[in-house]
């Protein structure tokens, strides 16, 4: 009977290091979920957004739509997307802010738009950065960019808001949906039968820099999200430095956030941050 318990420990065994296994060495397909769609803005009832290619710093292509706001009083948004799908998924989510007359840069990633480059942290950093420039090269000022991050993107909007405050450039302010503490810690909670909290590579590690981002933030969860339960969104805030506001809202989860009026709390939100 003991060595019968003790195959059968043995075959338990092999099969948890093997799915732990499987969990680190495909971590990065499970993380990011590339699409090679080029969505053109027109199709999406965009006429006025041209579509470009940014180029970063390390040599990769970021495909964007970009719209110039209507006059210079304006706030321009930087959209950093989730992990899946592409930029004309989320043509429904900035129509308020279209017709509100802001300026737009709704940017993908390294690994969308039919590029096949390899995502990363550093790599998805870079591409936010890559961003940035360009709409400072359009001529907009700092305090008029709004970093915006859907998720995943909400990483990447506050690593680089916390690097602009630290070359002393803050950008204008910051607005985070649907985000997480650190992406290890949610890995954590969803595979938490497996030390993922130390497996991560990518860690996006948001809650550790929150409080150095020199910017309003707004950060908007849904209370039934179960993708990054709403607990990551309250310690990221938490850690986060004033003046800060966050909106948790009841009846949302992860994807349904302007289905429950996200675009007026963000609106406001930017409105009422110039007063």
């Amino acid at each position: 009977m003991t060595g019968w318990l003790s195959g059968v420990l043995l075959v338990v065994l092999a099969v948890y290091a093997a799915m732990v296994a499987f969990l680190y060495f495909g971590q990065r397909r499970l993380m990011y979920h590339p699409d090679p769609t080029v969505p053109v803005p027109a199709d999406y009832g965009y006429s006025s957004f041209h579509p470009v290619w940014l180029e970063t710093k390390d040599g990769a292509r970021v495909y964007a739509w970009w719209k110039p706001p209507a006059d210079a009083s304006k706030p321009v948004l930087i959209y950093y997307h989730g992990n899946a799908g592409h930029i004309g998924d989320r043509a429904d989510k900035i129509r308020g802010y279209v017709n509100a007359g802001y300026g737009l840069l709704l940017q993908t990633y390294r690994y969308n738009a039919g590029t096949d480059q390899q995502p990363s942290e550093a790599g998805l950093y870079e591409d936010g950065r890559a961003g940035l420039s360009f709409v400072t090269g359009q001529g907009i000022p700092q305090d008029r960019i709004v970093l915006y991050g859907e998720s995943l993107g909400s990483g990447i909007a506050v690593k680089i808001a916390a690097d602009q405050a630290q070359a002393g450039t803050p950008v204008g302010a910051v607005v985070l949906e649907a985000p997480y503490d650190s992406i290890a810690k949610v890995a954590q909670s969803h595979y938490w039968y497996t030390p993922a909290l130390w497996l991560v590579r990518d860690r996006f590690d948001s809650a550790a820099i929150v409080s150095t981002v020199g910017a309003p933030l707004l950060v908007v969860h849904g209370e039934r999200d179960r993708v990054i339960p709403v607990s990551h969104a309250k310690t990221l805030f938490k850690a986060a430095a004033e003046p800060k506001k966050l909106v948790l809202i009841d009846q949302a989860a992860h994807n349904d956030l302007y289905d429950h009026g996200m675009s007026g709390i963000v609106s406001a939100f930017l409105e009422n941050r110039k007063r």
